[in-house]
């Protein structure tokens, strides 16, 4: 599958972009030779291949989700530049 400029300028036309005719020539040859890639990866054959999501098996690093109670409220209510009723006090960001 080849791009083609009138392709690039349409898509940057959705995007609101706006490319001098040298960025244009750059850029589909870029695209091409990016589709030319995939069309090599294509034809690779990976039957044999057992699908993995990450190459080298590791362990999550992550520790579990889990509702908690912050230890100090006061010690946390400290930083805060202002505070009402135990909690922490933001402007307010919605404009109406």
């Amino acid at each position: 599958m080849k791009i083609d400029r009138e392709q690039v300028m349409r898509v940057a036309q959705l995007a609101r972009l706006s490319f001098s005719q040298e960025e244009l020539t750059t850029f589909v040859a870029q695209l091409n030779t990016i589709l030319d890639y995939f069309d090599t990866l294509q034809r690779v054959d990976t039957r044999d291949i057992l699908p993995t999501s990450h190459p080298v098996g590791t362990d999550t690093p992550f520790r579990d989700d889990e509702v908690a109670a912050f230890a100090d409220n006061a010690l946390l209510l400290q930083n805060a530049p202002s505070q009402e009723k135990g909690c922490i006090k933001v402007p307010k960001v919605i404009e109406q």
